[in-house]
């Protein structure tokens, strides 16, 4: 078993967070920029959707009596709605209003001190479901994916978590023309190459903007750079630190 070492990131989603690990993908960009300060944990699980979320999240995020003998979770990113917009009957179907609530009890669980997974150390990015470019995807509704999307910023904004609407900046890069989603959107659903830099892209940006002391730039690499090991007497310079310099110099 790895010991501690490193704090996480953690990423919750379907199979758009699960295609984060993709050549390019946004899991993989932020994997390389956080090396070796903090770690990438992909919990994205494909067909996925916020009913089956929240007893998954149970399962996957420490309760409190637990979080002191494993690696926190610094950064928690929150992607559903592709799924959840499916047209009833489709089992994957979670109603809007649902939706809502699940993302918001979803939040709750790490936000709330009676949760028995409360974490204050855990900050919460929501994502929105891209477009869906029903050219190339059938089984899905343009302007109900649009009105999911829609759902989480109203959650975020009810909640106070930053949202990193993809759907409206996919949806401006494509030229506000669904069928050049196809430049974003490998199949009509899924993103390819250039979409998930533009979800690398929010992320940071939200980062820097409401969560500037987990921007990888302000971390510090959890063991020293090998040009600062004291060679004449190494141990004591190989000694883990925390990546967060503020808590370092606690």
């Amino acid at each position: 078993m790895a010991a501690y070492v490193q704090d996480t990131i953690m990423l919750l989603g379907d199979s758009l967070t699960q295609g984060g690990w993709e050549a390019h993908g946004f899991a993989q960009k932020l994997s390389y920029v956080y090396a070796r300060k903090l770690d990438v944990i992909n919990r994205g699980l494909g067909g996925y959707q916020t009913d089956w979320a929240i007893p998954v999240f149970e399962q996957i995020f420490a309760k409190k009596q637990e979080q002191q003998h494993v690696p926190k979770v610094r950064l928690l990113t929150i992607w559903y709605g592709a799924n959840d917009a499916s047209p009833a009957p489709s089992p994957q179907h979670v109603p809007r209003d649902r939706y809502k609530s699940n993302l918001a009890h979803l939040i709750h669980m790490v936000t709330s001190p009676t949760s028995p997974w409360y974490s204050p150390d855990t900050r919460i990015i929501l994502i929105t479901p891209p477009p869906v470019n029903t050219h190339q995807w059938d089984g899905r509704v343009f302007e109900v994916t649009r009105s999911y999307a829609e759902a989480v910023k109203e959650v975020g904004l009810k909640e106070n978590i930053p949202v990193a609407d993809v759907w409206t900046e996919i949806w401006q890069a494509a030229g506000q023309d669904e069928k050049s989603c196809e430049n974003f959107l490998y199949d009509g659903l899924h993103l390819n190459a250039a979409g998930y830099e533009i979800i690398f892209n929010s992320l940071i940006k939200i980062i820097s903007e409401k969560y500037p002391e987990l921007h990888y730039d302000r971390l510090q690499n959890v063991f020293s750079p090998w040009s600062e090991v004291d060679v004449a007497n190494p141990r004591p310079s190989l000694v883990k630190r925390p990546a967060l310099v503020n808590l370092a110099q606690l």
